[in-house]
C-alpha cells in the first residue's frame, strides 16, 4: 500500500471517499450479461479485485459485485439513491456496480433511463483507473476482449520508478492549512451525509477549470481570492502504463483578485508544465501510523473544518477528460449520458467534477449535506454554468413559442370533421373536374377499408405513387384512416429507385395509380394495390355505404415518411408522426392565414415534403386544393396563376424565379409561401411587385427532419436588403438554438449551426440509429434536438438569418442533395474506380448545379463514351434533380497535402466538354440566321457563357443547365421568338427538347411551329 492508501484505509466509513461513474441510456442491460462482463474485465484487471491484507492489497479472486436495485428508484437530477451512499457491501470489497433497470419515475414524470453505477474506494483507485475498467465492461457487453489494465504498482512505487530531472519535488508545506471559508456555506456540527448536485452544460469547453476558478474565486473567495485543489493524472508521466491504481495527486492553482480566467490558464499550464502535482503528496512516514491513530486524527480535521467553517481550498476542481459515448454502448443499450460522483474527506472543501461526453460538459459539485446546502449547491453551479456558458448566449426572445394547441385531434379527426360539416364544398378542382369532400371522403373510405381488411394499422408503411391527382390526395387520406403511414413515391423517379425505397421502408403494400401499373417498381414482399380499383364505385348504392371508422391513432403514431437524400451513399426515411404534423398543421393554417377561402394548387412532387402545406391546411380548413398534374413550366403556370382562382401559392424559389420572369399581374393571392431553397431578396422583390401589396410574400424554412417548416418571415419591401430575405422567427412549441462546432452557444450576432428543438421534430430516421445518433442529439436541458448543418445569425432585427452551409450538401430545386450519395452511385458502375461530385454555381446565376470526375482507367479514346454512358446510368438509379450536369474523366483526382480531394484544382467541367467551342473566343459555327441567333442569346443569357461558346451540337445540360433553368431557357424562347400559337404547339414538344436538349433541337422545333417569317424580329 501506498502512504496514501493507507491513511485512506484509517479514515471514518463516511469519509470512505468513494469514486463512482454513472452511465444512463435506454434501451435494456441484462443482469446476467453485465455480470459476466464485470467478471471479465476484471479478471484483465486485478486491481479491481483487492483486498487489504495488513499493509498490503491483495488479489482476493472475487469479481466485483453487481446489485440490482429497484426499478426507476435512481433520480439522474437529485442524485439522492441511498444505495450511492452504502459502503460497499461485500467484505473486503473495494468495487461493485449498481444497476438500476429503468421504469416510471411518477404519473407526471419521464421514463427514468437504465441506469449503471460503478462505485470504487478512493482508497485503491481513481477516477481513470475506474474508468479503464468500465470502458472494458462496455467492450465485453459488445463482444470485444478486454483491454486489461496489468500494473500491481502502487502510487509510491510508480513515483519511485519515474526518472525526472532532479528526482520528485519536495513535499510544499502549508498546503492542508484550514484558511478557506466554503462556497456553500457553514455546516451542522454533525452534518447529515453526502449530497450531489448535477448540472449539464452545453458543449466542450477549452480551459474549463480555468474559466470556473476565475468565476468561483470572484463569487466566493475573500476580495475576489481563491486556492483549489486541481487534480492531475499521474499516468501522463508515464503514457504506457495500464492501471487502476490510485495514480492522481493535486497541486494548488491560486487565483488573484481580477485575474481573467486567461491569467489562470496559464497558470495552470505552467504548473503542469512544473510538475507541480508531484509535490502535493502525502508523506510516507504516514506508513507508520496506526489506523486508530489516523481515524482520531482525520476526525478532528474534520470536527475543527466544520466548526470554524474554515476548508484547505474553495473547491477541489477536476477535469476528468472527454469520452465519446459509443464507448459505453452495448447490445440493446444505447448510453446517452455520462457523469461523475465525487467523495469528500476530512476539511476537504466542495468538489467540482466535470466530464465531456455527448456534447455536453457534465458538471457535479459534492459535498456534505446541511440545512441550505442543496440551495446553495444550485447557486454555485450557476456561477459555473455561467463561466462556461453566459445565459446571454443560451437565451434568445425568438425561443418563447410556447403555445397549447386549440384541438388535441388528430388530422385524421378534423378532416373527418371537415367533412362533416362542409360534404357538398368542393374539396379538389383540376381536370378531372371538381370533387366535394363527401367524394374525397368516400375514396379515402374505400382505401382504408381495403388497407384495414389485409391487417395495415398504426407502424404499417404503405408506398403511395401516384400523379397530383385526385388519386393520390384520396389515397393519402385512406392510409392515414387506416392509421399506418405514407411513403410518397415521385412518379418521375426511376423505377430502381422507388423500388430501393419501397424494400429499405418495408413496404407492405404499394397503392399504384393505372398511369403506373405497368412500371417495375414494386419489390418482392410488398403488395401492388391499384388505386383506381379501390376507388371507384362498385354499384348504384355505393355512395349508401357507411362511412369507415376511423382508427385512432396517438401523436406518436407514424404519419408518413419521405426520404432524403443520404451523405453515406444511401437515402434515409425520415419519420414524421401525427403529433409533429398536428402542430404543424394548426400553426401553419394561422401562419399563412389559411381559411374556408383558400384556394391552394398543388405543385410540389408528391414526395416533397413541403406538399404536405398544400394538401393538408386547405382540406383541414374547408378550403380547395387546385390539382395541377402536369408539370410546371412557363405556360402551365401562367394558366395556373391567371384562370385557376387560387389565392395562394406553395412553391420553391426556383419556381418563383421563372413566374417572375413571366409578363402577368396575378390578382386575388393572399399569399405565397416561398419554401426549400434560400429566397433571394430580388426574386421576393419581383414577386411583390407582381402580386401586389396585399400579397404576404412568407419565407418559410425548414428541413424535413422538421415536418415540413418551422420558421416563418414575410417579405418587407425597403426593410429586406440584403442578400436573401431572412427566415424569420420559430413556429409553435418550436425552438432554434445557434451552436458552434464545439457543441457552444454562440455571442448574439455570431454564426452558428441551427440546432431545432420542439414539437415538429421527426421520430428520426427509419432504420438507422447511427443518424439518428449523430443527428438528432440530447442538448444539456434534456430536450431534443435536430442537427441541421445549417448556419444562421440572428440579426439586430432579432430574425434569423441563414447564411450556409458546414458541409457539402446542396439545394437543387428544394431537394437537398448530399454530392456523397451521387458519387457512390456513380462508383457502382464497374467502369469508375473513383468519383467526387462538387455543387458549383453556374456563371452568372446563383443557383448550383451538380458536377461529376470520375477516375475510369480507361484510354483517353473510350472515355467519352462512358462519360455518356454514366449519365444514363445514373438517369436510371436517381431523381432527375441528382443527375449531374457533366460527368468528366479524369486519370486521377487532385488532392491536396492533408489527402483530401482539391475540389479548387478540379477541372472546368464544361471549357472541352463535347457541344462547346473549344476555344472561347473562336466565332460559332453554323449559319447565323435571325432565329438560331435568337436562340443562342435566350441559351447564352440563361447559362451566363458567352455566345461564342454555342454551336449548333451544344448541349445544354452539358453547358451546366438543369431541369428548372431548361425550363427558363424555354420560356426566354417563347418570349423572344414564338407567337401565342407557336407557344401552344412548341411546348407540345417539350418531350423532344428535354430527350435531345442541344441548340440545333431548340432551333428546329422553332422553324417547325414558326408561321412567321419575321417572328424573330420581334422585341
Amino acid at each position: 500500500m501506498s502512504a496514501g492508501e493507507w491513511l485512506y484505509a484509517g479514515m471514518a466509513p463516511r469519509h470512505s471517499n468513494m469514486v463512482q461513474y454513472v452511465v444512463e441510456g435506454s434501451g435494456t442491460l441484462d443482469e446476467r450479461r453485465l455480470t459476466d462482463a464485470v467478471a471479465r474485465a476484471a479478471e484483465a484487471s486485478p486491481g479491481t479485485r483487492l483486498v487489504r491484507d495488513g499493509r498490503r492489497l491483495v488479489d482476493g479472486g472475487v469479481p466485483p459485485r453487481v446489485r440490482v436495485m429497484e426499478a426507476g428508484s435512481f433520480d439522474g437530477r437529485l442524485l439522492d439513491a441511498p444505495a450511492l451512499r452504502d459502503v460497499l457491501r461485500s467484505p473486503g470489497a473495494t468495487f461493485e456496480v449498481l444497476l438500476f433497470p429503468g421504469g416510471t419515475q411518477g404519473p407526471d414524470s419521464d421514463e427514468a433511463p437504465v441506469t449503471v453505477v460503478f462505485r470504487a474506494s478512493h482508497g485503491v483507485t481513481d477516477a481513470r483507473g475506474l474508468m479503464l475498467w468500465i470502458e472494458d465492461v462496455f467492450r465485453v457487453l459488445r463482444g470485444s476482449e478486454p483491454l486489461g489494465a496489468p500494473s500491481t504498482l502502487s502510487r509510491d512505487e510508480f513515483l519511485e520508478d519515474l526518472d525526472l530531472p532532479g528526482g520528485l519535488p519536495p513535499i510544499p508545506r502549508n498546503v492542508g492549512e484550514l484558511a478557506w471559508s466554503s462556497p456553500l456555506g457553514p455546516l451542522p456540527r454533525k452534518p447529515s451525509g453526502i449530497i450531489w448536485r448535477r448540472r449539464s452544460v452545453d458543449g466542450s469547453h477549452p480551459a474549463a477549470t480555468a474559466k470556473v476558478a476565475a468565476a468561483v474565486a470572484a463569487a466566493y473567495g475573500p476580495d475576489g481570492n481563491g486556492r483549489f485543489m486541481v487534480p492531475v493524472d499521474l499516468r501522463r508521466h508515464a503514457p504506457g502504463i495500464r492501471s487502476t491504481a490510485w495514480l492522481s495527486q493535486a497541486f494548488v492553482l491560486g487565483v488573484d483578485a481580477g485575474d481573467s480566467w486567461q491569467d489562470v490558464h496559464g497558470r495552470a499550464l505552467k504548473a503542469l508544465a512544473d510538475g507541480a502535482e508531484l509535490a502535493v503528496r502525502t508523506d510516507p512516514k504516514m506508513l507508520k501510523t496506526p489506523l486508530p491513530l489516523i481515524r482520531m486524527f482525520s476526525s478532528a480535521v474534520d470536527r475543527t473544518a466544520v466548526r470554524n467553517d474554515r476548508y484547505s481550498a474553495l473547491s477541489f476542481l477536476t477535469h476528468l477528460g472527454t469520452y465519446d459515448l459509443v464507448s459505453f454502448d452495448a447490445g440493446g443499450f444505447t448510453a446517452t449520458a455520462l457523469y461523475a460522483l465525487g467523495g469528500t474527506g476530512p476539511g476537504a472543501p466542495p468538489s467540482i467534477d466535470m466530464v465531456e461526453s455527448g456534447g455536453r460538459t457534465e458538471v457535479t459539485l459534492t459535498w456534505q449535506d446541511g440545512p441550505g446546502v442543496a440551495e446553495r449547491a444550485r447557486e454555485l453551479l450557476d456561477v459555473v454554468e455561467e463561466a462556461l456558458s453566459p445565459r446571454a448566449n443560451r437565451v434568445w426572445a425568438g425561443n418563447d413559442t410556447a403555445r397549447e394547441l386549440e384541438s388535441s385531434a388528430s388530422v385524421v379527426r378534423r378532416f373527418r370533421e371537415q367533412v362533416r360539416r362542409t360534404p357538398d364544398r368542393v374539396a379538389l378542382s383540376g381536370p378531372e373536374g371538381p370533387v366535394t369532400y363527401g367524394e374525397l371522403s368516400r375514396q379515402a373510405d374505400a382505401v382504408a377499408r381495403a388497407l384495414r381488411d389485409r391487417g395495415v394499422g398504426p407502424g404499417t408503411v404503405v408506398g403511395l405513387l401516384a400523379d397530383r391527382s385526385v388519386a393520390l390526395v384520396a389515397g393519402l387520406w385512406g392510409v392515414l384512416r387506416a392509421g399506418a403511414c405514407y411513403l410518397p413515391l415521385d412518379a418521375q423517379h426511376p423505377d430502381a429507385r422507388l423500388s430501393g425505397l419501397l424494400s429499405d421502408a418495408g413496404a407492405a403494400y404499394c397503392l399504384v395509380q393505372e398511369a403506373h401499373g405497368r412500371r417495375g417498381v414494386v419489390p418482392e414482399g410488398c403488395e401492388r394495390l391499384a388505386l383506381g380499383e379501390l376507388t371507384a364505385p362498385i354499384g348504384p348504392d355505393d355512395g349508401d355505404e357507411p362511412p369507415f371508422t376511423d382508427v385512432e391513432v396517438s401523436p406518436r403514431d407514424l404519419a408518413y415518411v419521405i426520404y432524403t437524400s443520404g451523405s453515406t451513399g444511401r437515402p434515409k426515411g425520415v419519420q414524421i408522426e401525427h403529433g409533429s404534423l398536428t402542430h404543424y398543421a394548426e400553426w401553419a393554417t394561422r401562419e399563412f392565414g389559411v381559411d374556408a377561402g383558400t384556394r391552394l394548387p398543388l405543385i410540389t412532387s408528391p414526395s416533397f415534403d413541403v406538399t404536405g402545406t398544400s394538401v393538408f391546411l386547405p382540406l383541414l380548413a374547408g378550403g380547395e386544393v387546385v390539382l395541377m398534374p402536369q408539370e410546371p413550366s412557363h405556360l402551365s403556370l401562367r394558366r395556373l396563376l391567371q384562370s385557376s382562382g387560387a389565392t395562394m401559392l406553395n412553391l420553391t424559389p426556383s419556381h418563383l424565379d421563372l413566374i417572375g420572369q413571366l409578363d402577368i399581374s396575378p390578382r386575388g393571392y393572399r399569399s405565397v409561401v416561398v419554401v426549400g431553397e434560400q429566397l433571394r431578396v430580388e426574386v421576393a422583390a419581383r414577386a411583390q411587385e407582381m402580386f401586389g401589396p396585399r400579397c404576404r410574400i412568407i419565407n418559410l424554412y425548414g428541413p424535413t427532419e422538421a415536418t415540413i417548416g418551422c420558421t416563418t418571415h414575410t417579405f418587407r419591401v425597403g426593410e429586406d436588403t440584403g442578400v436573401a430575405v431572412p427566415i424569420g422567427l420559430p413556429g409553435d412549441n418550436t425552438r432554434v438554438h445557434l451552436l458552434d462546432a464545439g457543441r457552444r452557444f454562440v455571442a448574439p450576432g455570431e454564426a452558428g449551426e441551427m440546432y431545432l428543438g420542439g414539437t415538429q421534430l421527426a421520430r428520426g430516421y427509419l432504420g438507422r440509429p447511427d443518424l439518428d445518433r449523430e443527428r438528432f442529439v440530447r442538448l444539456a436541458d434534456g430536450s431534443r434536438a435536430y442537427r441541421t448543418g445549417d448556419l444562421a445569425r440572428v440579426l439586430p432585427s432579432g430574425s434569423l438569418e441563414f447564411v450556409g452551409r458546414i458541409d457539402d450538401q446542396v439545394k437543387v430545386r428544394g431537394h437537398r442533395v448530399e454530392p456523397t450519395e451521387v458519387a457512390r452511385t456513380l462508383e457502382d458502375h464497374p467502369g469508375v474506380t473513383r468519383a467526387v461530385v462538387i455543387a458549383r454555381a453556374r456563371p452568372g446565376s446563383t443557383s448550383k448545379a451538380l458536377y461529376a470526375y470520375v477516375v475510369t482507367g480507361l484510354a483517353a479514346e473510350e472515355q467519352d463514351s462512358l462519360t455518356k454512358e454514366l449519365t444514363a446510368y445514373a438517369a436510371e438509379r436517381l431523381p432527375r434533380y441528382m443527375v449531374p450536369a457533366a460527368i468528366t474523366a479524369l486519370p486521377e483526382l487532385p488532392y491536396t497535402v492533408s489527402g483530401k480531394v482539391d475540389t479548387k484544382a478540379l477541372p472546368d467541367a464544361f471549357a472541352q466538354a463535347p457541344g462547346a467551342a473549344a476555344d472561347a473566343d473562336a466565332a460559332p459555327q453554323g449559319p447565323l440566321d435571325p432565329l438560331e441567333e435568337a436562340v443562342a442569346e435566350v441559351w447564352a443569357r440563361t447559362l451566363g457563357v458567352e455566345r461564342s461558346r454555342l454551336e449548333g451540337r451544344s448541349d445544354f445540360h452539358r453547358l451546366g443547365g438543369d431541369s428548372l433553368s431548361l425550363l427558363t431557357m424555354i420560356a426566354g424562347v417563347c418570349r423572344s421568338v414564338l407567337d401565342a400559337e407557336g407557344e401552344e404547339a412548341f411546348m407540345a414538344e417539350l418531350a423532344q427538347i428535354v430527350g435531345e436538349p442541344t441548340l440545333d433541337q431548340v432551333v428546329a422545333l422553332c422553324r417547325k411551329v414558326t408561321r412567321s417569317p419575321d417572328a424573330a424580329d420581334r422585341p
